[in-house]
């Protein structure tokens, strides 16, 4: 079942529930409330939990050791694909990674850095024949007013990289990774097709596909770490140091995880 506006909506709203940084924002929240009240012991003692809490948080999800870690516990999954194999497949999947609409500073609208990533993988790997087609899936996931649909901007990027027009397929209702696998299948129905995206986002698109039917084979594209969760910390002295790239880092990994289970547990999977 495709949500609906509200409820797509409020999906996006409860993410935001899962993100390291907005847990910081609400012991730090909480923490202000309490230092600004009249001092008293039972406040003096919730002061000192929750900067001890709102630290150790930022330290824990702020350093690149257990951003790896998280980040490679999904990646590990992602093999890479073997660009020697002598099969083909009906058609080139290549899932959408955002697109940010024009304004009065941005003349145009643009592609996400990972929407780039995505559509340059998909087209290399157009160009050396594994498919006929490719296919662009992504629509517009503006929870409030309208964007650009993420499939249209990737169409147009694949034909300037010199995709001929006919052999492009778009799908430009999804918002989800859930509507990508069903607006695949219904244009083209229970193909073998070569599904890109991330390399993080893999394990769980690799799951709704499969779940509809379609026959495919994963081509991660974008490795966010270098090795295997269990080397991460090998030869990093300085991993325990906070930085924004690794909160970043273990924040999408969260966000993955989570949204596994959450598929995982309403059927999806």
């Amino acid at each position: 079942m495709e949500l609906s506006p509200f409820f797509f909506g409020l999906y996006k709203l409860v993410k935001f529930a899962v993100y390291p940084f907005t847990w910081l924002f609400v012991l730090l929240g909480c923490l202000t409330v309490l230092v600004v009240s009249p001092v008293s012991p039972p406040r003096l003692r919730w002061v000192r939990i929750l900067a001890i809490s709102s630290l150790l948080l930022a330290f824990l999800f702020g350093n690149s050791g257990v951003a790896d870690t998280l980040a490679g516990l999904l990646e590990q999954q992602a093999l890479p694909f073997d660009r020697s194999t002598a099969k083909r497949f009906d058609a080139i999947v290549v899932l959408g990674g955002g697109a940010a609409g024009k304004g009065t500073l941005r003349p145009s609208n643009e592609l996400t850095d990972l929407s780039i990533q995505r559509t340059i993988c998909g087209v290399d790997l157009f160009a050396q024949g594994f498919a006929p087609r490719i296919l662009f899936s992504g629509g517009d996931a503006t929870i409030i007013g309208s964007g650009p649909k993420e499939a249209l901007e990737m169409k147009r990027l694949a034909q300037r990289l010199g995709v001929p027009e006919g052999a492009i397929l778009i799908e430009d209702q999804s918002r989800t990774t859930y509507e990508n696998a069903l607006g695949t299948k219904r244009l083209i129905g229970s193909a073998s097709i070569l599904l890109v995206t991330s390399a993080s986002h893999i394990p769980r698109a690799l799951g709704l596909f499969r779940k509809q039917g379609l026959d495919v084979t994963p081509s991660p594209c974008g490795y966010s770490v270098k090795n295997r969760p269990s080397e991460s910390w090998q030869g990093i002295p300085f991993a325990p140091l906070p930085d924004v790239r690794s909160l970043l880092k273990s924040t999408n990994a969260i966000a993955e995880l989570v949204g596994i289970l959450v598929y995982w547990v309403t059927g999806k999977l």
